[in-house]
């Protein structure tokens, strides 16, 4: 690898930059001042909400972008680039479509905050995680004084095994992705981070060949396609590994830090020329 021309890197978090624990270790950010040092730019890309994002990058949130759920916001210290939104009545339909669904928790993702009408205890902890700034409301269809960009839903069966199998049949109206072995999302047929990645790209006049992507899960696929420096979690889905130009390590054992160490030696190592 010739990774003397890498000009950006994006990664995901869950399951990528952040380890089982849900959180980066020190030596990125150490990193992270080191890409600075050589004018590498670094995106943040998640199904996260971007309050939560922020949250865990707070160090360094005003010298990042951050592309959040699953690309239906992209967002620049407080300058808003981006927004792939769902019209209200379609959200309210697809509610109450999820709400058919036994062990379907739904989480309602909004620009102000996210919403939750759930009153399933050991939910609402593990949606506390995602979810920085959110409402508990009593009705979800109830809300429309927002603009959506997705809506998630958490099954303790598992995403592909419980949720995906009944929700796919929505794929012609809507973007009906597996982000995490519990996680599914569903938003605009347009919606998604390679999209995001896309436009971002195209602003920064950075191609693929100078575009480095880290990703574990289905939800990372588009943004994947966009680098010719692709890497796949060693504890990535079976899909990213497929479509990944290379793997890393698990995010338990650094992977991300460990490429970026290589990275940062490629460009030192430039300069000694």
């Amino acid at each position: 690898m010739d990774l003397t021309q890498v000009k950006l890197v994006v990664s995901d978090m869950d399951g990528t930059l952040l380890n089982d624990e849900g959180k980066v270790s020190p030596k990125f950010f150490d990193l992270f001042k080191q890409l600075q040092k050589h004018d590498v730019q670094f995106i943040a890309a998640s199904g996260r909400q971007y309050y939560s994002i922020i949250h865990k990058l707070d160090a360094i949130k005003d010298e990042i972008i951050v592309v959040a759920e699953n690309g239906g916001i992209t967002i620049k210290k407080t300058e808003v680039l981006d927004t792939c939104t769902v019209d209200t009545e379609t959200v309210h339909n697809l509610i109450k479509q999820m709400r058919e669904i036994e062990d379907a928790h739904i989480v309602l993702c909004g620009k102000e905050q996210a919403y939750v009408e759930s009153d399933h205890e050991p939910f609402i902890e593990i949606f506390q995680e995602y979810y920085t700034k959110f409402k508990r409301v009593p009705d979800l269809t109830e809300i429309s004084d927002d603009h959506f960009f997705k809506i998630a839903v958490y099954s303790f069966g598992g995403s592909e095994e419980t949720t995906y199998p009944i929700a796919k049949a929505l794929e012609k109206e809507v973007k009906v992705k597996v982000s995490g072995e519990y996680w599914l999302d569903i938003s605009h047929l347009d919606t998604d981070k390679g999209r995001a990645l896309k436009i971002l790209q195209d602003q920064l006049k950075v191609s693929k060949a100078e575009t480095m992507v880290f990703g574990d899960y289905n939800n990372d696929l588009e943004m994947i396609e966009q680098a010719d420096y692709s890497f796949a979690m060693q504890n990535a889905h079976a899909n990213v590994t497929k479509a990944a130009n290379y793997t890393t390590k698990s995010n338990n054992e650094g992977g991300v830090e460990h490429i970026l160490e290589q990275l940062i030696a490629a460009k030192e190592a430039l300069l000694t020329k």
